[in-house]
């Protein structure tokens, strides 16, 4: 099971492995303090899909989409996140305010598939 969790909530022991999935190093955020085992930067949406959701609600199933096929193209970077979740608790940190409709709910679905 996935956990996610904003990276600016209190980091927990029953967290397990944290793992960064966005793209950019959240701000105001030491990389002391993160106590991220992995940044999965790699499989992070891209740039312009980033931009182009922008977090509206009615654009999710469409982004979910859009970011499915940019993982389902990206096979090495998918590969090397399992590989760094290994066994056990993972929790995905992440920055976004919203804590719902986000890129760690999309790729915790994406890898429960």
């Amino acid at each position: 099971m996935i956990r996610t969790k904003r990276i600016y909530d209190a980091a927990a022991a029953a967290d397990g492995r944290r793992i960064l999935i966005d793209r950019l190093w959240p701000r105001g955020v030491r990389r002391e303090d993160a106590r991220v085992d992995f940044w999965a930067r790699e499989v992070a949406p891209s740039t312009a899909l980033r931009r182009w959701y922008g977090h509206d609600p009615a654009k999710w199933d469409e982004f979910r989409r859009r970011y499915a096929a940019e993982l389902d193209g990206n096979p090495a970077g998918v590969a090397a996140l399992r590989e760094a979740m290994g066994r056990g608790r993972v929790t995905f940190v992440f920055a976004s305010k919203e804590t719902r409709l986000n890129n760690a709910t999309a790729l915790a679905e994406y890898l429960a598939r």
